[in-house]
């Protein structure tokens, strides 16, 4: 799952909880009903900015008497967006919700347009689909649109809508909403359960917790606390039943453990914790093959000599107990299994300066969840344990709300996953990076940042760059020193993928200016280069690929680009394809549609193996486990005979290396580029303190060997790479190898 600045941000619809339906059949869906003549159709609520107008249509309609519009009316389309939400709350048993619509496009430009369908719990969202990766743009007659999502048991609220993020003008009729198939209205509703936990109100407002003297003993203690509560928080019973609002019931631990004297006291304090939680029944655990196992929980810290022996045998006992089969504060999602984190409220109301007991809550948070609920642990260098020490006084010594911040980014980081990030468009960490930009995009390329394209200003281009200069300083900051101090707080999975981030921010700026030195051949030169607002730009224009999903680049070679493809044009591309000497599959993009299995069965004379997964479970977190390998394609005697060639590069990411693994066991499949992400499986989120989003890999994946894929991304089986000479001379050397390589006998 990639994020982008059009993935608008997750606290979208928290405008809408007061006006729910309260009548599960009374929904406005066809707009047709209009209290206020002039408003709104009822129970439909503005969202967005001032750049666009939302108005009822009598005249541009699907059917009956009303369609509602969204119409750019703006200067800028930069971080803005129009869009209109309804909230439904989520009280109906089922697995699985679809949203579908009728759409209508008008010269759609810029930008893209979706459906926005969201699902929080209590505390967040649990899903969120906006379809912006689909890249829907430009114009087009009244056509139906769908998502699909999980329905979370947890569910507390629904909200759906129509979104627009560039220029033009977007319709919108005939929304129905399905549970498992039946109309919202024919749903069955499910048994609200309340919680002890939920009626724990007392540090809404704050934890009251200060800690003046931080020495390396109390940095062992509070170690210490952190791994028992995280341990408890997943393998305790009375925990897992919602009996215990278990942030508040650290606020309460907390204090005694920081006024404690030794060791020994320690261990009597929380030994009398867990004591106090009641008793737990033993159950003999099932024999799991050693072939099935990927990695083992660590307890190493629990048999630490500094525990003592009553505490040390406690938490054995809690790790050999009899657990349920729902954890108030953790669930799996239903046919995938990746972590879903229920109840973990983000504490919107702590900034601008959460106070050291939320703070050392948000790093045990974090902690424990990459502790017990990571699939790629394993692949950690440096002893989790000990990050845990190095960041209990970071947490705790942060001075405001930027430092806590950037602390929570130098964690994210230490666990080299791309879709681990801080996302949603934080305002604090924006300001960081700067507010205005250079109307110039840079890459990295053969290790230096060059300039590959410009952006448009009312004054055209930039006046003395060319295109494959190269940046040497910025504000009298030289580029290595610029990338030393970004890396630590730039999460990505591997280094190609922290230059791809850090390359976007390196020309922001806070002033109208910038100073930069640039290299052009032997010279280097002084620049002052004029930089932008968001509102006079369009820092996206050179982002997204503008490109048709399907052409013949030679009369024996055909093109596929899968970011702006749909899965009903493959019957008509792979007939007018059959006959050609080769296919390349450019997927440096996100593909704007699911096309393993589809595309796949076009590729392949059988069905293949090409992934395996691994998941953890409620009965024992931190245990991952293999499941049986998937495979791609069908018997097909009928399938494209020619070479196939998938390009890649760090921009293929997620469902991309997803994709690139499915399609590279295609019988005459070759894998050009450079390295990729680095991040698949499908995405976990989860809220820290301050109303931080977050996400995590949430299943492992892996060939059907077992080899990894995560940091490595998926290796070329031929490693090419653009060059600066390419550039100026405005070559794709990718599809140039692969040219000849489809053409080579």
């Amino acid at each position: 799952m990639k994020k982008t600045a059009l993935i608008f941000t997750l606290s979208l619809f928290s405008y809408f909880a007061f006006c729910q339906t309260e009548n599960k059949t009374d929904f406005n869906f066809g707009f047709e009903k209009i209290s206020n003549k002039g408003q709104l159709p009822d129970n439909w609520m503005k969202w967005g900015t001032a750049d666009y107008k939302l108005s009822s249509d009598t005249i541009e309609k699907h059917s009956g008497r009303t369609s509602l519009s969204i119409e750019f009316i703006g200067a800028s389309i930069d971080q803005s967006f129009g869009s209109c939400g309804y909230a439904i709350p989520a009280i109906y048993k089922g697995n699985q919700i679809e949203l579908r619509g009728y759409m209508k496009l008008q010269n759609i430009d810029n930008g893209r347009i979706g459906l926005m369908l969201r699902i929080d719990g209590a505390n967040g969202t649990l899903q969120f689909d906006n379809m912006m990766q689909r890249n829907i743009h430009g114009t087009s007659d009244w056509t139906l649109y769908s998502i699909v999502l999980p329905l979370p048991k947890n569910a507390k609220t629904i909200f759906i809508g129509p979104i627009l993020s560039g220029t033009g003008k977007l319709w919108i009729d005939d929304i129905q909403l399905l549970i498992d198939g039946e109309d919202i209205g024919k749903a069955k509703l499910k048994e609200q359960q309340v919680y002890k936990a939920d009626n724990d109100k007392e540090f809404d407002k704050g934890s009251n917790i200060t800690i003046p003297n931080l020495t390396p003993v109390k940095i062992e203690d509070l170690a210490i606390l952190g791994k028992v509560w995280g341990f408890l928080k997943y393998y305790h019973p009375a925990v897992a039943k919602g009996d215990y609002n278990w942030d508040y019931e650290l606020f309460r631990i907390l204090p005694k453990v920081l006024q404690c004297k030794s060791d020994k006291e320690r261990n009597e304090i929380l030994s009398k914790w867990i004591l106090s939680l009641g008793e737990v029944t033993i159950e003999t655990q099932s024999k799991i093959e050693d072939s099935a196992i990927k990695f083992t929980p660590d307890y190493s810290w629990i048999n630490n000599s500094l525990l003592g022996e009553e505490l040390t045998k406690q938490l054995l006992a809690l790790r050999d107990a009899k657990r349920g089969g729902e954890n108030y504060y953790l669930g799996f999602v239903q046919g995938v299994g990746n972590p879903e984190f229920n109840n973990e409220s983000p504490y919107n109301n702590i900034l601008p300066k959460p106070d050291a007991g939320y703070r050392l809550l948000s790093l045990y948070r974090y902690w424990n969840v990459i502790q017990y609920l990571y699939p790629y642990k394993n692949l950690f260098k440096e002893n989790w344990n000990d990050v845990l020490n190095e960041f209990i006084p970071k947490f705790i010594n942060t001075t405001g709300e930027l430092d806590y911040k950037l602390t929570v980014l130098a964690l994210i980081a230490r666990i080299h996953d791309t879709h681990a990030n801080i996302w949603g468009n934080d305002e604090t960490l924006q300001a960081y990076k700067g507010a205005n930009y250079a109307p110039i995009n840079v890459k990295f390329v053969e290790n230096q940042a060059i300039v590959t394209d410009f952006i448009k200003t009312k004054s055209g281009n930039v006046p003395g760059l060319q295109i494959g200069d190269i940046i040497v300083s910025v504000n009298n900051k030289s580029l290595d020193k610029i990338i030393q101090e970004k890396l630590p707080i730039t999460p990505a999975s591997n280094y190609s993928t922290q230059l791809r981030d850090i390359a976007r921010d390196i020309l922001r700026t806070n002033d109208s200016v910038l100073n930069i030195t640039y290299k052009r051949g032997n010279s280097i030169t002084p620049l002052t280069l004029k930089c932008y607002s968001p509102k006079n730009i369009n820092i996206y224009e050179n982002y997204y690929k503008k490109d048709t999903c399907f052409k013949f680049i030679t009369p024996e070679i055909g093109y596929v680009y899968p970011g702006t493809i749909k899965n009903k044009y493959l019957p008509k591309i792979i007939s007018e394809v059959q006959k050609a000497k080769g296919l390349i599959i450019d997927l440096r993009c996100y593909p704007s549609e699911f096309i393993v299995f589809s595309l796949g069965e076009y590729l392949m004379p059988d069905s293949i193996s090409f992934v395996k997964f691994s998941n953890t479970s409620l009965n024992t977190p931190g245990l991952f486990t293999y499941n049986k390998a998937l495979t791609v394609g069908k018997s097909n005697k009928e399938y494209f005979k020619g070479k196939v060639i998938i390009l890649v590069n760090e921009i293929t990411q997620s469902q991309a290396e997803y994709t690139t693994m499915a399609l590279r066991v295609a019988p005459n499949a070759t894998v050009v580029g450079s390295t990729t992400a680095g991040a698949d499986g499908n995405v976990s989120q989860f809220s820290l303190p301050g109303g931080i989003n977050t996400m995590i890999s949430g299943i492992g994946v892996y060939y059907p060997d077992g080899k990894e894929t995560q940091r490595i991304g998926m290796i070329p089986d031929i490693v090419i790479k653009p060059t600066i000479k390419g550039i100026k001379q405005d070559r794709d050397e990718l599809i140039e190898k692969a040219i000849e390589l489809i053409n080579k006998k």
